[in-house]
């Protein structure tokens, strides 16, 4: 068997499927296999002694002449070079042409070259699979920008709906919250906000209540932190005239107030332990007493609260009831601080600034791209309320329409942060190095109370519970 096949080594030839041919040094045709035959349409005997180029190789695709001195096939007779060639055609004998990939190799014989074989094959399916696949990644590159357009939008859209909130963002985190606020809203389950100081719980909170049925009633809200455990059960529960120095007449109390509506209960975690059992009782049986009095009062509302800190945490070391933890956690929603939601600041900025327009009457129109770049390579321990009083700061000092940066924000501020500091101890640094460039002014626009974005009354119970006094 081997040896018939090296007496005709042409059976071989004859049998693969890539079109074959063999040309002389003159470019006449001197071999032609069938699937060449079966490829171009054009048979044996009518090119066996011919050059093979006049019949099928005589133009480019497009139409353009190809001259025999340029064809890759014929050049391998003059020059001996090997050639590899993707993007030609051959033309059938019926006049229409195909894709070919082909070789072209010398041939020699005792070292003189004697002619060339080139071999060919038909790629025009793999073309029309190469040419579908691109229209196709078109097609889906065209729908991806339709969707993101589309998502766009219907971000637009979404912000629209929570523009008047505050609430606004495209962050998946964010977005993944504002659902969760939706979820819950029509609902009377208690909430537990957490999120770090300035990062907006109290926007959360007043959403959840403008969202729900309850939306046409009161929204009460009761900072945790701004009075003594003696005031604050006041302050929650009312008292009746005379029931201690200074109560000269009865008053309703927080909880009174928010009747059929919503209580806020911020800075939760800054209850004594005392208070806490009293709030327990409120929330798992609706009723209490006033301050100085027995009648038991019924109350419908819907308890919202929020910390910056660990409550779990304190449940362990004993400074938070567990029974009140668990009725605070029943739908607990994070709010993401700025620095993880740094694709939001744009959206915040456009928000914030309309705001300061209304307020401080300005016309601004946002901010330069430079000072959104900067804005978002900054870490924002202040979170929003910093990002806040950074933008009112340059308003009142812009005399342009678009906002920069007149001075360049610490992205290391945290990398200089003495972390062998307790919380307390750093919050007490902060605020007196605030009271002192305030002047040791609490109130008023100047005042220390404004530049760390609280209420007078969180600041004066912070510095009592911190012992900060100034040094005469």
């Amino acid at each position: 068997m081997i040896k018939q096949f090296l007496d005709d080594p042409t059976l071989l030839l004859n049998a693969v499927g890539e079109g074959i041919y063999g040309f002389d040094l003159s470019g006449n045709a001197v071999f032609v296999n069938p699937a060449a035959e079966r490829m171009t349409g054009w048979h044996a005997d009518e090119l066996l002694g011919k050059k093979i180029h006049q019949y099928h190789h005589h133009s480019h695709a497009d139409g353009r002449p190809y001259p025999a001195d340029e064809c890759q096939i014929y050049c391998t007779m003059f020059d001996g070079k090997h050639r590899h060639v993707k993007d030609e055609v051959f033309w059938r004998k019926d006049g229409s042409c195909f894709a070919v990939e082909y070789t072209s190799t010398p041939v020699y014989k005792n070292n003189q070259l004697i002619g060339a074989v080139a071999i060919f094959r038909d790629v025009s399916k793999q073309h029309q699979t190469e040419h579908a696949l691109r229209d196709a990644l078109a097609q889906v590159n065209h729908l991806s920008e339709q969707l993101k357009e589309q998502n766009s939008y219907l971000i637009a859209e979404l912000n629209e709906d929570w523009q008047e909130s505050g609430l606004v963002g495209k962050s998946h985190v964010f977005q993944t919250m504002l659902e969760q606020i939706k979820l819950v809203s029509p609902t009377d389950s208690t909430v537990l906000i957490l999120g770090e100081n300035g990062t907006g719980k109290e926007l959360v909170a007043r959403n959840l209540h403008r969202l729900s049925g309850r939306s046409g009633q009161s929204f009460i809200k009761v900072n945790c932190a701004a009075f003594t455990p003696s005031l604050l059960e006041s302050e929650l529960f009312g008292h009746e005239k005379g029931a201690f120095t200074g109560a000269k007449e009865h008053r309703k109390g927080r909880f009174e107030l928010a009747n059929n509506g919503t209580i806020f209960l911020d800075e939760i975690g800054e209850l004594a332990l005392e208070a806490q059992s009293k709030l327990l009782r409120v929330l798992q049986e609706h009723e209490f007493e006033r301050v100085g009095s027995s009648q038991t009062r019924k109350v419908n509302i819907r308890v919202i609260a929020a910390t910056n800190r660990d409550l779990w945490a304190m449940v362990q070391s004993g400074c938070f009831r567990i029974d009140l933890y668990y009725r605070l956690n029943v739908f607990p929603i994070t709010v993401p601080p700025l620095k993880a939601r740094k694709e939001d600041i744009p959206y915040l900025c456009s928000n914030l600034i309309a705001q300061l327009n209304k307020r401080l009457g300005k016309q601004l129109k946002g901010l330069s791209e430079k000072a959104i770049t900067q804005l978002q390579a900054y870490d924002w321990l202040g979170n929003i309320r910093e990002l806040q009083n950074v933008l009112e700061r340059e308003a009142i000092l812009s005399k342009q329409s678009v906002l920069q940066l007149s001075q360049p924000l610490d992205a290391n501020a945290s990398a200089n942060l003495n972390t062998d500091l307790s919380l307390d101890e750093a919050q007490r640094q902060h605020i007196i190095a605030v009271l002192e460039l305030s002047n040791w002014q609490i109130s008023g626009s100047q005042g220390a109370a404004v530049k760390l974005g609280m209420p007078e009354s969180t600041l004066r119970s912070k510095m009592r519970k911190l012992m900060i006094r100034k040094n005469r």
